[in-house]
């Protein structure tokens, strides 16, 4: 069984009786307030009314940063993301992240009018959750990361997940999560089947208006057609 920790949450809601949701994890070191900005500035209104859910990651010591306590998803090793992975952390904050989704699912949301986001930490979050859920979600948006664990993606994705969409945005001068990290995400889930739409831009780890605007007219995609 796995452990699962309790996230806090920030929430915000567009309007009365949500009809979707977007769940968003953020980066190493943030905390769920991070995207909250880059949310306001979604024109989602075709959608209907959205609820906005930004939880926090657990504090603990990350061993890349000399031990130093932040918000983490799960524990780094070393700058090498390719080398030893914090197995047991990151199957912890999947257990917890498929708790919100199962909340949205009480709360009335259809798995497949949930989107599961991240950037960077987050962005690794999402696939690994979104694409072990039982339900099929309405898709995966994933800025700035990589997929955790990919050697085991394959043997443990749900049959619900194979034709839910991705939308991948990484900066080509990306010193942190390098862009051959991405590349070679998109290139695993796309050799699995899965349909990723990838975009690139010319910035470093960080989020653009170009990449925004991307972003509200993928989930506008994915989202209105349910709608009806």
């Amino acid at each position: 069984m796995l452990l699962r920790m309790d996230l806090d949450t920030l929430e915000l809601q567009s309007g009365e009786a949500p009809v979707a949701s977007l769940i968003v994890l953020h980066g190493l070191g943030a905390d769920g307030s991070d995207f909250v900005p880059i949310a306001r500035e979604l024109d989602l209104s075709p959608v209907g009314p959205m609820r906005f859910v930004f939880p926090h990651a657990p504090v603990r010591a990350v061993t890349r940063n000399a031990g130093m306590r932040m918000r983490a998803w799960y524990d780094l090793y070393g700058p090498d993301l390719a080398g030893r992975e914090d197995e047991a952390g990151l199957r912890a904050s999947r257990a917890g992240v498929q708790a919100l989704i199962d909340r949205e699912i009480e709360r009335g949301i259809a798995p497949g009018r949930i989107v599961l986001m991240g950037f960077s930490q987050g962005c690794a979050m999402a696939l690994l959750a979104g694409l072990r859920t039982p339900g099929p979600l309405a898709g995966l948006a994933c800025l700035s990361g990589y997929l955790p664990l990919a050697s085991t993606t394959a043997a443990e994705r749900s049959a619900a997940s194979r034709d839910v969409p991705v939308f991948m945005g990484h900066g080509r001068f990306d010193p942190v999560v390098l862009p051959a990290r991405g590349e070679a995400a998109r290139d695993t889930l796309r050799a699995l089947g899965h349909r990723v739409e990838w975009h690139d831009y010319p910035i470093e780890h960080s989020v653009c208006q170009e990449e925004i605007d991307d972003l509200e007219a993928w989930l506008l995609k994915v989202l209105v057609p349910a709608a009806g």
